[in-house]
């Protein structure tokens, strides 16, 4: 293969992959805008949700977020009343993000709906082939990162 041949193929290969990725990302996202959700307000929901109380640091680098940016989603679920933030005694600069139970009640039922729109998307594909394509998409996104991801 040509190294002209070589770039082309990497460059469509990626436009398919972030287009396959957005389209269905944006499917998915309708039901968690439903319950009045941003990616961002769900993803630090579920996190708390499966993980436990969080430090903010934390919760971003799960969501893959920056902490500025986490602060703002983070400011906006405390509004709602969905998570409270406490501050460490011997540490005034950490602070752990908590659920309420207002905020578990919804994450509760949002993750249910938001899996089965997941599965809706993803069932196109044989369980064969959502493992390779799984496989492929950690191979891209652990090459040069030296760290394990799950």
């Amino acid at each position: 293969m040509t190294s002209e041949q070589t770039s082309y193929l990497a460059l469509n290969t990626y436009t398919k992959l972030m287009r396959a990725a957005e389209t269905v990302t944006n499917r998915v996202s309708r039901t968690m805008a439903e319950a009045g959700l941003t990616i961002s307000q769900f993803g630090v929901l579920e996190a708390l949700h499966h993980k436990g109380p969080l430090c903010q640091r934390d919760v971003a680098a799960k969501i893959l977020k920056s902490t500025g940016n986490i602060t703002m989603v983070i400011d906006n679920l405390e509004k709602r009343e969905l998570v409270t933030r406490e501050r460490a005694s011997e540490d005034r600069r950490y602070l752990t993000v908590n659920l309420t139970e207002k905020g578990r009640e919804l994450i509760s039922t949002v993750f249910g709906n938001v899996e089965a729109a997941i599965m809706n998307e993803v069932c196109v594909l044989t369980p064969v082939e959502q493992k390779t394509l799984g496989g492929l998409c950690k191979t891209l996104g652990l090459r040069n990162a030296g760290n394990r991801q799950e």
